[in-house]
């Protein structure tokens, strides 16, 4: 049976990293890969630049900030949903949903809540609880489907590289952790965590203060299977050669290879 793997990254700016992303895809060349924080307005997305590189893709961006698509090696993304039920008014473009290669596939870029307390973190929980509430849609559907990206979430203690100096920062608070627990025991299946129970495993090392060069990371990139695929899961992982190129984005591409649906 054919095996497929599908990819999350944070490109943290579309135009700028192309040169990277294109690398990427040449290299490894993912079959499924979800992006985040394009950068870039939906008219400026480099949809001919993919084309050539052998994908087709479907995007949702916004000037500046945020902005999500799902690319398909060889073929090209069915779109289900862009934005989250409940948030069709909201200008922040974070969700999208398709279906490709015979799995549902959701791209999201989760708020980031920082500073915490306040009102970004408000709306972080709020986004989080639009998020879980469809989630929980999905997997009663029965359909084989993926959440992939970044979530701004370090689960526990172990995906983080020392957790003391972040304890007042949103992607550490109980909150935030709570909503990421009640996702998975609606079903989901944390990927990454599964193939590597007891390792110090890294997607995102900040720019500052030689977090890379020290492997001072956080696990904050996440792949979330429903029950439909848990048992065609074969192994993931992190494309930390991303993460040491020049001028490349502060998170590594985060992936999966599973078996394909029949």
């Amino acid at each position: 049976m054919t095996a497929l793997t599908l990819a999350t990254y944070n490109v943290n700016g579309i135009r700028a990293r192309l040169p990277i992303l294109l690398q990427w895809l040449e290299r490894e060349q993912p079959d499924i890969v979800c992006l985040q924080e394009l950068k870039a307005k939906s008219a400026d997305f480099p949809q001919a630049e993919l084309e050539a590189a052998g994908y087709g893709a479907l995007w949702d961006g916004q000037p500046s900030w945020n902005g999500v698509a799902i690319l398909a090696r060889g073929d090209q993304p069915l779109e289900i949903r862009r934005g989250l039920p409940g948030l069709a008014d909201d200008p922040q473009r974070r969700y999208l949903e398709a279906a490709v290669k015979g799995v549902v596939v959701a791209s999201l870029y989760l708020p980031n809540g920082n500073p915490w307390p306040g009102p970004k973190f408000d709306y972080k929980l709020a986004w989080f609880e639009r998020f879980i509430d469809h989630a929980q849609s999905l997997l009663e559907s029965g359909h084989p489907v993926v959440l992939a990206g970044d979530y701004n979430v370090v689960p526990t203690d172990h995906d983080i590289y020392n957790p003391k100096s972040w304890r007042k920062d949103a992607l550490l608070q109980p909150e935030s952790r709570a909503c990421f627990e009640r996702l998975l025991r609606q079903g989901w299946l944390d990927a990454l965590r599964a193939c590597h129970p007891d390792e110090a495993i890294y997607t995102y090392w900040d720019y500052f203060r030689q977090r890379w060069q020290r492997n001072a990371g956080l696990r904050i990139d996440h792949l979330l299977l429903s029950p439909a695929l848990q048992d065609s899961l074969q192994e993931a992982g992190v494309h930390r050669w991303v993460r040491g190129l020049e001028k490349t984005s502060d998170h590594a591409p985060t992936w999966i290879r599973f078996k394909a649906p029949a």
